[in-house]
């Protein structure tokens, strides 16, 4: 079947929206746009909800639904990215399966990019008519900030560049597709720095719903990987999150370890290269804790895994910590300031760290594919035959 439109929704734990967003979207489109032909592809992140599940067992009764189930890939724009290029209409509209987003205007998005020959249409809370809903004000604060920084050099000027509601033209989408960063949660930015300006780009304004099923997403990573978005579209793809974060998280600790170093030296009044070769243990403890809550939240270590982590941490690093030690104890003793000596010892060696401990204590744990397929069944079993997934799932 030729399709009109398609509605791509990426997914992770989302089980229990599944149902009620085909729901609305079937009753939407069937009464503003009689006749129209549509499908809906949910784009799920190997959820350990059984969220693929859910839709699979719907789809067995819709010839317009399908899932693209994704094993070991992740993020939310990567997802968007994939669906838009998998769908067969001209036209994709983009939404989150969380029921925040307004279908209503779906139509309205569609007939603005038939007749104006757009390119682009955003769904808009902050236009006339739109509204942010029930968001906090630290959330609404947040949204204003993010939306500042993003229009900083930007070749269009939206009323919602943080929105994560909005309809392509697929033809012009591929134009510039090979140009996205396809990093973190924010793809509307992603898109609209990496077209330029030649993007003809309309919006429509909507109000913004409270979630209904399932938790937020929102965290400090994905504060994180907007500020590394911004910086991969306006300076080139030179770092990856990873880094950045990890950057973030040793800078930090040379703040820390200047200060601990200070103290010993002027407090404790022990010799340099003791000094340093205690504020260097000390910091990477530190690191090592901040590096797992936040660089590789994603494979976090828990319980007996967190403090075996912590082993092999430390000895991935012990190389690294000698060097160190040595390299800054021989650059003081050559007149060198004590900050400056202990800053250089730090550098050399903050790459072999981040190397070594990324093969190492947090290296990539592959479940098997039957473990994969069991964890999905017993989520989708729990979800129940009406599959919207409410019972209790089990964790990963």
């Amino acid at each position: 079947m030729a399709y009109d439109l398609a509605i791509v929704l990426p997914t992770y734990n989302e089980s229990g929206n599944v149902a009620p967003m085909v729901e609305r979207l079937e009753n939407t489109l069937a009464n503003a746009l009689p006749g129209i032909r549509y499908e809906v592809l949910f784009v799920d992140d190997d959820s350990p909800d059984g969220t693929a599940e859910v839709v699979r067992r719907l789809a067995r009764g819709r010839d317009n639904l399908r899932v693209l189930h994704r094993i070991g890939r992740r993020g939310l724009a990567s997802a968007c990215i994939e669906g838009i290029l998998a769908a067969s209409a001209p036209f994709v509209a983009v939404m989150d399966a969380d029921l925040q987003h307004d279908e209503n205007i779906l139509p309205e998005m569609l007939r603005r990019m038939r007749e104006e020959n757009l390119d682009l249409v955003v769904g808009s809370r902050n236009l006339a008519g739109g509204s942010m809903g029930e968001f906090s004000r630290w959330r609404v604060k947040l949204s204003q900030l993010g939306r500042r920084l993003s229009l900083m050099g930007a070749a269009h000027e939206l009323s919602d560049p943080m929105s994560g509601f909005f309809m392509v033209r697929v033809a012009a989408f591929e134009r510039y597709a090979h140009r996205l960063s396809g990093i973190g949660f924010k793809i509307l930015l992603d898109i609209v720095l990496s077209a330029g300006p030649g993007l003809r780009i309309g919006e429509v304004p909507y109000r913004f719903r409270l979630r209904e099923h399932g938790e937020s997403k929102l965290d400090i990573l994905v504060g994180l990987e907007y500020f590394e978005l911004l910086v991969d579209k306006h300076l080139g793809s030179l770092v990856n999150v990873r880094f950045v974060l990890f950057a973030m998280v040793g800078a930090l600790g040379v703040g820390v370890h200047l200060l601990i170093l200070n103290a010993l030296l002027r407090v404790a009044g022990i010799g340099f290269a003791k000094g340093q070769a205690a504020a260097t243990l000390m910091v990477m403890i530190l690191n090592f804790v901040l590096n797992n809550s936040v660089t590789y939240r994603d494979r976090r270590l828990r319980g007996w895994k967190f403090l075996s982590g912590l082993v092999t941490f430390c000895l991935a690093c012990s190389l690294g910590v000698i060097a160190n030690v040595s390299i800054a104890n021989e650059v003081f003793h050559h007149g060198v300031p004590w900050w400056l000596a202990a800053l250089t010892g730090l550098l050399f060696s903050a790459v072999w760290n981040f190397g070594v401990t990324s093969m190492t204590t947090w290296r990539q744990e592959r479940r098997t594919s039957e473990q994969r397929a069991r964890r999905r069944i017993e989520a989708a079993e729990q979800a129940g035959p009406g599959g919207n997934g409410n019972a209790p799932a089990k964790t990963a």
